[in-house]
Parts: structure tokens; sequence; C-alpha cells
């Protein structure tokens, strides 16, 4: 009656959320048995595998595809380091392609960082760069301005450090290869 009531009044809408809210707590009261990194809410399942009784309660259950009873779910194949080499092995003309396509991409990237650098180097003017005209009229901006200048200086410099240690190391394997 209650319940009639209160979809009249909140509208069709509600229903299915009222109807979840009072059906839900009786299946709540289910026992839950955990088996492994699974989770049973079948007595007999669970007494058979040998499952522990779970005591926490709100549990949400994604429904998915049950596996056929009498069915054992085989273990995933682990290929061998023979097998995984063999798969994944290049022949000597392609990996120096690769190689050089690695190092032009390098050299690309390089050149980026470093023209950014010049950039940003040239806006900072050793940290005195040209205050902008909101700047004058509010100085802590321009503040902000030169520290924020100066980190992307840093940031830009440790990246260029970087891709030349990369093209190094690039460097030295392609001279192995050959």
């Amino acid at each position: 009656m209650l319940f009639l009531e209160l979809t009249r009044k909140a509208g069709c809408l509600l229903a299915p959320l009222l109807l979840a809210a009072v059906v839900s707590p009786a299946s709540a009261q289910d026992k839950i048995w955990r088996c492994g990194n699974e989770y049973t809410n079948q007595p007999g399942d669970a007494r058979v595998r040998g499952c522990k009784p779970v005591e926490v309660g709100n549990f949400t259950v994604i429904e998915g595809l049950r596996p056929q009873a009498g069915t054992v779910r085989p273990a995933p194949a682990k290929p061998g380091a023979a097998a995984r080499g063999e798969a994944e092995r290049v022949n000597g003309a392609e990996q120096r392609a690769r190689d050089a396509d690695a190092r032009a991409i390098l050299e690309a990237e390089l050149r980026k960082a470093e023209a950014r650098l010049a950039e940003l180097r040239a806006e900072y003017r050793n940290g005195e760069p040209e205050q902008r005209p909101e700047e004058y009229r509010n100085p802590p901006q321009y503040q902000q301005r030169v520290a924020a200048l100066k980190d992307q200086i840093a940031r830009t410099e440790s990246d260029v450090g970087a891709l030349r240690r990369e093209l190094g190391r690039s460097g030295s394997s392609t001279e192995r290869v050959r």
C-alpha cells in the first residue's frame, strides 16, 4: 500500500528504485563464500571446492559467463623461451632499419627540444625577461612568470640531456651490430 502511494506521488520513475530498495535487503542475507579470487553463494559448490565463508556484507556481483558443471578451465599456456625468441626474432637488415628510424626520431626530438630551449633562454634573458604591460601593475605576476620560465628551462635542459644520452646509447648499439 505504501509502495503504491509513493509511486503515485513520486512518479513512475522512482518505482524501480524503491522496488530494488525493498528487495535488496532480503538478498543481502544470503551466505557468501570465497574460493580463491572467486565468490559464490552456492553452498554445495562452496563445500566441494573448500571455500571459506565471508563475514562482510555489501557485495557487487557482475554477471558473466558461468562455466558449465564439470568443466575445468585450462591454465594459460606459457610459451617457452625458445618459442618466444623465434617469434620475436628479426633479421639483421630489418633491425638496422628499425634502429635507423629510432635514431632519426630521437634526432628530430632533440632538434625540437634544443629549439624550444633557445626560445625559452631568449625570453628569460638571464633572469630579467621583458615585462608585459599587465605586469607593471602586478609585480607578483611578473615574478611568477620568471619562476615559471626558469622551471621550463630546467625541464627542457633535462629533456635535451636525456635525448643526448639516448642518442649516445643508440649510436653505440648500432656500432656493435655493424
